[in-house]
């Protein structure tokens, strides 16, 4: 009998990381690398994933140089603009090709050599990778037999069922919709119910609702143990997965942890803070006038944008200004507390 859900593993919860951050343009500086074990235990004993000083050139292009990091059960993200290296740095994850040198651990053993470590990956690669003639039932299928399970078609069928497939939909997947052909790959990628899922752009194509289902599968697979990581350029869909990212710029690691930590570690980049208060004209002159403020910008009769340098002053200063002129402070939200302005950040993207 298939299990209607997944099947809760033995292995721990996340424990919370630290945060690497280190420059991606540059030679690999110590801050990029795992921190020595008198520090912290390197890796982190729950680790699934580990690369260490791994390094895959082709030729003259060195399309990843001494990246390390390690990931933990529960939702990461892989990010990084076109050409930063993510999906080579999943081919070798997944072992479908060998770094140059360093060293790739997944799922208990080096995914290019072990068998076993092998088996327990599911990879959505960003390629299609499906029979055209076949029904997606058959597809399915064929991944649970190569996985030598036991009833694949009742595997399959379960699988398809996660990703809200029909079984018995009696189309060739050639004539699927890039949504729905997307949605055969992530079943494909679970039917054996591994322990670790490496995902490529697994949302291309996906229309707001299936994204949305998707999301809530990938978070449900975290929660239960899984390891989950994603590649993926869509930064507002990666934020909704969880927060720990893992950042590459130009084939180097630019940082890894959770987001609002390395945003926070930015001490030296000014922050943008929302302000919603009766007389904000008045508000925003006096901040201007106080210094704690670096610009502000009215944007509505009762908002404005500020960007400060000294977030703390900041926040003693704004408060005892609109006391002192009678303003109603109704909000203070953060601009720069978001993935994508760690992300612009810290690879310099433009846009």
């Amino acid at each position: 009998m298939v299990p209607t859900t997944i099947p809760t593993p033995a292995a721990a919860a996340p424990a919370a990381s630290s945060v690497q951050v280190g420059p991606a343009t540059a030679q690999p500086a110590s801050s990029a690398l795992p921190p020595p074990p008198s520090q912290v235990q390197w890796p982190p004993a729950n680790a699934t994933i580990v690369a260490n000083m791994v390094t895959r050139s082709f030729g003259e292009l060195v399309a990843v140089s001494g990246v390390s990091f390690a990931v933990q059960p529960g939702v990461s993200a892989l990010l990084g603009p076109n050409g930063a290296g993510k999906s080579t740095m999943l081919r070798m994850l997944s072992g479908q090709i060998a770094p140059t040198s360093g060293e790739i651990w997944v799922a208990g053993g080096n995914p290019r050599t072990d068998q076993a470590a092998r088996g327990r990956i599911g990879l959505v690669p960003q390629q299609d990778g499906v029979f055209d003639r076949e029904m997606s039932l058959a597809v399915v299928k064929l991944a649970a037999v190569l996985s030598d399970l036991d009833e694949p078609e009742a595997r399959a069928r379960w699988a398809l069922n996660l990703v809200e497939m029909d079984p018995d939909l009696n189309r060739p997947v050639g004539t699927f919709s890039k949504g729905m052909r997307q949605r055969v790959k992530i079943a494909q990628a679970l039917v054996h119910d591994p322990l670790v899922f490496m995902m490529d752009e697994p949302l291309n194509g996906l229309d707001p609702r299936q994204r949305k289902q998707m999301v809530e599968l990938f978070q449900h697979l975290g929660s239960i143990g899984k390891t989950v990581l994603i590649s993926s350029h869509v930064l507002d869909e990666v934020e909704r997965f969880g927060s720990h990212v893992i950042v590459m710029a130009k084939g180097r690691l630019a940082a890894q942890g959770d987001f609002h930590a390395i945003r926070r570690l930015m001490d030296n980049q000014p922050l943008r803070v929302r302000i919603e208060a009766t007389q904000i004209q008045i508000v925003g002159a006096e901040l201007i006038r106080s210094g704690a403020v670096l610009g502000c910008t009215i944007t509505s009769h009762n908002q404005a944008n500020v960007t400060t340098s000294d977030i703390v002053r900041f926040r003693r200063v704004v408060a005892k200004i609109c006391q002192q002129h009678n303003s109603r402070l109704s909000e203070l939200a953060p601009l720069d507390d978001d993935l994508e302005s760690v992300f612009r950040y810290l690879t310099g993207a433009s846009q």
